[in-house]
């Protein structure tokens, strides 16, 4: 119902008096020519923010969207402030479900409000920063390439008091981090172990308020003293939410070969 200059006006400064809702403008980088807007509101009958967008109709289809509202995201993940964020669409408007759906929301449930049906969408930052974290913690002990791992981002990974445990049959070693890194920094960068790679194949993550914990499945392959070796096995991870964000508190790892090892 915005027909006039005035109103324009007045429903401009609606939304800047509302500490609750927030519009973003997005620009092209070589003109600076706004195209469209990313708004994060948060709803009286909605429990989280939203996320929402809108652009021109000439600049539709390019991605901008997509880069916009995912840059938007990144900062919502960095400034460590929110657990959830959502999305509202109507069926009807599949360019914008599918969007949703690549920056990884998922359907949550549907609803109606003034008449009109809605489907709510939601994605747990939480989740996000964890999923980030936890491929951080594989990646950092691949050397294949000749890629030389630095095992010391395991500090900015975890808690300063975090333990990490190695079952092997019926017995376990636990290590704290310096006792961990040290002998697989050296393994990992004096040719015994080359080619060495780790991912994880499955997740189930619980997340319950501050603490989560999370069972991955992972694979890893390597050259162990010239010898090519394939391994699967299990890892379960601890969080816990600190001031800076979600860190590791623990991790359990088995292998289901326990004849090769990392020690």
């Amino acid at each position: 119902n915005v027909n006039s200059h005035d109103e324009a006006m007045g429903y401009i400064q609606k939304i800047l008096d509302n500490p609750n809702s927030l519009y973003l403008v997005c620009k092209l980088k070589e003109s600076n020519r706004p195209i469209g807007i990313i708004t994060f509101i948060k709803r009286d009958y909605l429990k989280h923010h939203d996320i929402g967008f809108a652009f021109l109709p000439e600049f539709i289809n390019y991605g901008y969207a997509y880069e916009a509202a995912n840059e938007v995201i990144k900062g919502l993940q960095l400034a460590n402030q929110y657990s959830q964020l959502l999305a509202i669409t109507i069926p009807e408007n599949t360019s914008s479900i599918k969007l949703l759906e690549k920056l990884g929301l998922c359907i949550e449930r549907e609803m109606e409000r003034d008449n009109e049906k809605l489907l709510v969408y939601g994605l747990s930052l939480d989740k996000l920063n964890i999923n980030k974290i936890t491929s951080s913690f594989f990646a950092l002990f691949s050397n294949a390439n000749n890629r030389l791992p630095d095992l010391y981002l395991l500090r900015q990974l975890c808690t300063p008091e975090a333990t990490i445990i190695q079952m092997k049959e019926s017995t376990c070693t636990i290590y704290n981090l310096s006792p961990f890194i040290e002998p697989r920094k050296i393994i990992l960068s004096d040719g015994t172990l080359t080619e060495f790679e780790e991912q994880e194949t499955a997740e189930e993550t619980i997340i319950a308020h501050h603490i989560a914990q999370r069972h991955s499945t992972y694979k890893k392959s390597g050259i162990l003293n010239g010898i090519s070796f394939h391994q699967k096995g299990d890892k379960l991870f601890q969080f816990i939410k600190t001031n800076e964000g979600w860190r590791i508190s623990s991790v359990i790892w088995e292998d289901e070969d326990t004849n090769l090892q990392l020690s």
